[in-house]
């Protein structure tokens, strides 16, 4: 009852005013479309799922990472929805408050600057990262951690999660609506992960050569690929920022 209690909270403004509920659960998936691919596509995990695959005991570690992943996944997005919730994401008329717009401007430019750093911190070609190697033989216990830290630690994903809980909770949706968008967004970003690790264990060995040929092409063009995906994302936070402060 608790629980129902606060993920509710935001039924009641600070005002006093009662919030409208029912709005479009379509709507508000469409929204986080563009969130849900900044973690999708992301390649530091999926690099890591390939890794998992490549222990001694590949179905074992890389279900475990998959877990982690999925659950940092949807802690992380229903933490900042209650947050969200609690505070308040849209005044009496509906509209979204001042004070949030800025914060999703904020949160624009912050991306927009994780962008540049990722391209221009870019490593050299064939350089393989400390923590590829640290992956190596990792047991299916603390690949359950990996998958949990890979999702909670990384600021790129943190900066999906902020506008993900804001956009659900400017939704007005019900309980119920709240609870489709949140699966429905952790669903689609763990894509990234699950697809190559479901794909390998139905068919470990059609998958081996094409799985190892992604991790190259991640490895190499990561800096390229985070740096376009967080750009973009980037300019549609900043439109949805400006957006809410000139309505």
């Amino acid at each position: 009852m608790l629980v129902r209690r606060v993920w509710a909270a935001s039924g009641r403004r600070p005002g006093g005013g009662t919030r409208r509920i029912g709005g479009d659960v379509g709507q508000v998936i469409a929204e986080l479309l563009p969130l849900t691919l900044g973690v999708a596509i992301s390649p530091i995990p999926i690099i890591a799922a390939i890794l998992m695959l490549l222990t001694p005991r590949p179905r074992e570690a890389a279900l475990g990472f998959l877990a982690g992943w999925l659950l940092g996944i949807v802690g992380l997005t229903v933490l900042m929805l209650v947050i969200a919730n609690v505070i308040g994401m849209t005044s009496v008329t509906g509209e979204p408050k001042t004070p949030v717009s800025w914060i999703i401007l904020l949160l624009g430019v912050l991306v927009v600057v994780m962008a540049v750093r990722h391209w221009m911190e870019r490593p050299e070609p064939g350089t393989v990262p400390p923590w590829m190697r640290a992956v190596d033989g990792v047991t299916p216990a603390r690949s359950v951690i990996w998958g949990l830290l890979l999702a909670v630690v990384n600021p790129t994903n943190v900066m999906m999660f902020v506008p993900a809980g804001i956009a659900i909770s400017q939704g007005e949706l019900g309980i119920g609506g709240q609870v489709v968008a949140v699966a429905v967004f952790s669903l689609v970003a763990a894509c990234g992960v699950a697809v190559p690790v479901l794909g390998y264990l139905a068919d470990p060995g059609r998958m081996r050569g094409p799985l190892d040929e992604l991790r190259g092409w991640l490895r190499d063009d990561n800096a390229t690929i985070m740096f376009v995906l967080l750009l973009v994302i980037g300019f549609v936070l900043l439109g949805r920022g400006i957006g809410g402060l000139v309505d």
